[in-house]
């Protein structure tokens, strides 16, 4: 294995899992955006009033990209497998 199959290898993963998390990542934030704009127009300063909608859309969303997040990292492990057996 070289340097620049390596570095692929690397690139590959971190691309996969900035794919796989971007659905929950983007949810939590859009929750967390919308409530704390409500928190400051109404002036209601709960700390904890944004963990149970953010929890509740990224389970949501989650459970609706699951097969979106399920098939890049497949995509992903049949890659390794496949250099793994080509001997990279």
């Amino acid at each position: 294995m070289s340097e620049v199959d390596a570095i692929d290898l690397v690139q590959s993963a971190i691309f996969t899992v900035l794919v796989a998390s971007a659905p929950a990542v983007v949810a939590a934030m859009v929750v967390g955006v919308t409530i704390s704009l409500i928190q400051a127009l109404t002036q209601v300063q709960e700390m904890t009033l944004t963990f149970i909608p953010k929890i509740i859309a990224i389970l949501v969303v989650s459970a609706v990209s699951a097969t979106f997040m399920g098939a890049h990292i497949y995509a992903m492990t049949e890659e390794v497998y496949g250099r793994i057996a080509t001997g990279f």
